[in-house]
């Protein structure tokens, strides 16, 4: 006689929970900014499509509806383990580094430790390159000796990157830090000018970088897992970046703190700064305001590069400006914020329509990473409005074609 198998009743309740719970993953639906739908499973397909074209060896993604996550997940491979990278995985930020110092900075604005039109030499009793060297290079100023134009350098020049910095004093052939046009009369990307900031507000607040992210970034806004230093936790679970043939670079451990580079976060971490931002959490009204005006307009070619020098007017349907600390465009949702990381093998980007609540957070451990960001970011939000030929954003279809 046949006897019938019962199923205890709480490993039914455990198999239908899984089942509803799949049902609701794929069943999640993203809204983009013209009010169309993607849902999650569909975006799934893209995704994998994309790092499969492309040759990216992982990517994570967060996508922001209304101020809020409503999707996030990590794709592929976070290293040489073929251990899979994961939201809560360890990656470094690379220039995502910057947006987050900013809101830094806006804070100290607040609580009136700094102004954003004061002269940074006025805050210190002697000239910046008289203080003894304390880091490997960064705080050397004895370049700027000869040179008193970095006396009307300020903290919105530093964060509009319009001080006359270079990018990184190592870009130039003698490696010497320079003014090389008169600060605040235009915009040339500066990573030099953000550590510069840095430098002066660590001397006038008795406290390093990481002691005043830690206090008010990191904890407040439920950052547990960054820092703009490598700590010994990061060690059990850390994501390494791939160049254009899929070979690993070494990783990087022995960085001081950089306000315009270190960040090494996560993104579960990174979308939390987002949330909190988007939902007014970061800053006090009128800060936010400020930090998202255009303040200067953009109309270099690229943002790099020889053509940086030239100017174009394929930017001014879109206003293409900076704010303090961010990218800023015009669409027809209203202003955008947005955000780009790039370092050896981590490709990052992220961007804010704050009149919709809408956004995204793109991380890749490739160099091969910017090639998808046109295509994921039209798809995942319907951001037609990115300059990704400003960013040299240019798509693994055409790089492909010219390889041919």
């Amino acid at each position: 006689m046949n006897k019938m198998k019962i199923i205890p009743l709480f490993r039914v309740s455990i198999v239908f929970l899984l089942v509803m719970q799949f049902s609701t993953v794929n069943a999640q639906q993203i809204k983009r900014l013209d009010g169309s739908i993607i849902k999650a499973d569909s975006l799934h397909r893209k995704i994998l499509f994309l790092l499969d074209q492309a040759k990216v060896k992982g990517l994570e993604l967060a996508v922001f509806n209304q101020n809020k996550v409503v999707y996030k997940k990590a794709f592929g491979i976070g290293n040489d383990h073929n251990v899979p990278l994961s939201t809560s995985m360890n990656i470094y930020g690379a220039s995502l580094s910057k947006n987050l110092f900013a809101v830094l900075v806006m804070r100290l604005v607040e609580d009136g430790i700094l102004k954003l039109d004061k002269p940074l030499q006025d805050y210190l009793p002697k000239p910046i390159y008289e203080y003894p060297q304390k880091t490997q290079w960064q705080d050397n100023y004895k370049d700027l000796r000869t040179d008193p134009r970095y006396k009307k350098v300020t903290a919105r020049m530093c964060l509009v990157h319009t001080t006359g910095f270079p990018n990184w004093r190592w870009d130039n052939p003698d490696q010497k830090l320079r003014i090389e046009f008169a600060p605040g009369s235009r915009y040339s990307y500066s990573g030099e000018g953000m550590v510069y900031l840095q430098t002066v507000i660590e001397k006038l607040t008795g406290k390093s970088l990481e002691q005043l992210m830690e206090e008010r970034i990191f904890i407040p806004f439920k950052m547990n897992n960054s820092a703009y230093t490598w700590l010994p936790e990061f060690e059990a679970d850390y994501a390494l970046g791939y160049n254009r043939e899929g070979k690993a670079y070494g990783k990087d451990k022995d960085n001081e703190a950089r306000s315009a580079s270190t960040l090494e976060t996560t993104l579960d971490d990174y979308a939390n700064f987002i949330e909190a931002v988007l939902q007014g959490k970061a800053l006090k009204k009128k800060s936010r305001e400020e930090m998202f005006r255009p303040q200067i307009r953009l109309r270099s070619v690229t943002q790099f590069g020889p053509k940086s020098r030239k100017d174009t007017s394929a930017n001014d349907g879109i206003s293409l400006s900076y704010g303090l600390g961010w990218g800023l465009l015009k669409s027809p949702y209203g202003w955008a914020a947005f955000k780009e990381g790039h370092g050896d093998g981590f490709q990052h980007y992220c961007i804010l329509f704050p009149e919709t609540g809408t956004g995204i957070v793109i991380m890749t451990n490739s160099d091969n990473g910017e090639s998808l960001f046109k295509e994921l970011l039209e798809v995942a939000i319907g951001d037609k409005y990115t300059p990704w030929k400003w960013q040299n954003y240019i798509p693994y279809q055409d790089i492909a074609a010219e390889k041919q």
